[in-house]
């Protein structure tokens, strides 16, 4: 980020007022914390849709608290990278409307509803002052009757839908892979190779069979974590 000018300073320190042009400071501080989480992807396929993340390795740390990957309902999760505490909360309140709305409506939520209200949500922080933004980014990915879809939300409330992408630390390196590497229409098996290798190149870990985490949200299939022995026959 650029370095601030003193004229600048004033907006820097309130949440709801623009700069003469045209930035909200916080805002953007938002999607630099985003810039330093863990490089998350996600990427759809024929019939479903891949995310993933590396999960983040501590001496005496519980294996899994640190939780990145979510599930939201059978048909929907999502991937984040930023601050998790930020994260924990939303997907709390993602899961309760996705509950709601089987309730209600006896039918599974559109991951672009899902979408929506996430984006809502983080909107609604970027307005207020005595408020600060959320200072996390999620791909959220699903299939519902439309299809498979893999949506971006980030700290300003911006949806993005996507074929392939990726956010955190490694985002460019592994963006510029999926541009050079993605097919449409791929098949499962394709998709997940093509997943691993990206995290491979970008997260360069020594141990990445034991730190990455994988679901597939498949059409017709419940939502589906993989295990370690699963990753390591693609690596």
């Amino acid at each position: 980020m650029s370095q601030m000018l003193p004229e600048y300073m004033g907006y820097d320190r309130t949440m709801s007022t623009f700069s003469p042009d045209g930035r909200l400071f916080q805002v953007e501080y938002a999607k630099e914390a985003v810039k330093k989480g863990a490089t998350s992807i996600g990427l759809t396929f024929n019939d479903g849709v891949i995310l993933a993340t590396i999960r983040q390795e501590i001496d005496l740390a519980v294996p899994g608290t640190l939780e990145k990957l979510f599930k939201i309902d059978e048909h929907i999760g999502a991937v984040s990278s930023g601050l998790l505490a930020d994260a924990r909360v939303l997907i709390s309140q993602l899961r309760t409307n996705a509950q709601m709305n089987r309730i209600t409506y006896e039918e599974p939520i559109d991951v672009s509803a899902l979408s929506k209200v996430l984006g809502d949500k983080l909107q609604f922080s970027t307005i207020y002052a005595g408020l600060r933004p959320f200072g996390v980014s999620f791909l959220v990915g699903g299939v519902d009757s439309t299809g498979s879809h893999l949506i971006e939300a980030d700290p300003s409330g911006m949806l993005y839908e996507w074929k392939a992408y990726t956010i955190g630390k490694e985002s460019a390196i592994a963006n510029k892979l999926f541009t050079e590497k993605y097919k449409n229409n791929m098949n499962r098996e394709d998709a997940l190779k093509l997943a691993i290798e990206v995290m491979k190149k970008a997260e360069k870990s020594k141990n990445l069979a034991k730190l990455l985490e994988i679901s597939i949200i498949q059409k017709g299939k419940k939502f589906e974590l993989l295990v370690e022995k699963d990753i390591k026959k693609f690596l």
